[in-house]
C-alpha cells in the first residue's frame, strides 16, 4: 500500500516530567523562574496534517493543553505506556468523542490492561456510565501500521525495566522515558528529519536518559534536527541549557510549533 508523505505540523503540548515544572512544594530556582519556557506541563505531542489531528499521550494536563492550543478535533491517540503522567487525561477525550464517536486509541496490551483497571467505567460493557468517553482500542506491538493514512512504526525502548513504545511517524521520531534501546530498534530511527527524545536532568537517572545520554543518542542516530522533552527542573534554566547545546539540537518548550 502506497502512503503519500504529508507535511506534518507538530505542537509540543507539554515538555515536563511526571511532576511538571514548577514541581509542587519546591523552592528550586528553576521552579521559581518567571520565564514562561521554564514552566512545563506533562509531556504530550500533537501532530496534524490535512484535516487530521493525533495526540501522543494524554496526561493529567490534557484539558489545559487542549484549551491553550484551541484544539477543535482529535482523530486518534497513541500511548507510550501506562504511567499516570501519560494517561491520566483519558476522560478528557469526551468532547472529541462527542464529535467523532469512538476515539481510536493505539497502545500495547499491557497499557490497555492497566487502563481497563483504572478507568473501568470507560471500558465496562455492562451498566456503562452514559457520560464516559467511547474509545476503540487498537493493540500494537513492534509492527508498522497505518495511522489515518500515515506509516507509523512503533519503537520499543526500555524505561528502566519496563518495555514501552516510542513512535516513528514518517520521518519524525518521538521517544519519551527512554533509558536504553536495542540496536535493532535504533535502526528504525535512521534518516529522521526530526528526533524528539527525553533529557530528564544533568545527573544520571535509573529510568531516563540524562542530558549526556540523550546527546550521545542523538550523535549516534544523526537526525537532521533534535528536540529534548520530558524535562525536569533539575536540567536547568531553559535559556542557559539552550545556549550550550550543539547545532541543530534544541530544548523544546510548551507550545513550541515546528514543521517536518
Amino acid at each position: 500500500m502506497k502512503i503519500d508523505k504529508k507535511l506534518l505540523k507538530i505542537t509540543f503540548l507539554g515538555t515536563g516530567t511526571s511532576q511538571g515544572v514548577p514541581m509542587i512544594a519546591s523552592n528550586h530556582p528553576v521552579c521559581l523562574s518567571t520565564d514562561a519556557k521554564d514552566k512545563r506541563l506533562r509531556s504530550s505531542l500533537l501532530i496534524s496534517w490535512d484535516d487530521k489531528t493525533v495526540v501522543i499521550d494524554c496526561g493529567p494536563d490534557f484539558r489545559q493543553q487542549m484549551l491553550r492550543e484551541n484544539v477543535q478535533l482529535v482523530n486518534a491517540v497513541l500511548f507510550s505506556h501506562e504511567h499516570s503522567d501519560h494517561t491520566a487525561g483519558l476522560d478528557d477525550l469526551r468532547p472529541f468523542c462527542y464529535k467523532i464517536g469512538e476515539m481510536p486509541i493505539f497502545l500495547s496490551q499491557r497499557t490497555l490492561d492497566s487502563l481497563e483497571q483504572r478507568f473501568q467505567y470507560i471500558f465496562s460493557q455492562e451498566n456503562r456510565y452514559p457520560g464516559a468517553p467511547s474509545v476503540q482500542p487498537n493493540i500494537i506491538d513492534k509492527t508498522p501500521f497505518s495511522l489515518l493514512g500515515l506509516k507509523t512504526t512503533p519503537i520499543q525502548v526500555m524505561h528502566g525495566n519496563l518495555p514501552i513504545l516510542g513512535y516513528r511517524i514518517q520521518n519524525i521520531g518521538y521517544l519519551t522515558d527512554v533509558k536504553t534501546i536495542t540496536i535493532e530498534e535504533k535502526e528504525k530511527l535512521r534518516n529522521l528529519d526530526v528526533l524528539i527524545v527525553n533529557a530528564l536532568r544533568i545527573e544520571e537517572h535509573p529510568t531516563h536518559f540524562n542530558l549526556q545520554e540523550a546527546l550521545d543518542f542523538i550523535e549516534e542516530i544523526q537526525p537532521k534536527r533534535a528536540y529534548f522533552t520530558h524535562i525536569s527542573h533539575k536540567l536547568g534554566f531553559h535559556k542557559e541549557v539552550s545556549s550550550k547545546l550543539p547545532k541543530n539540537v534544541f530544548l523544546a518548550f510548551d507550545g513550541l510549533k515546528i514543521n517536518a
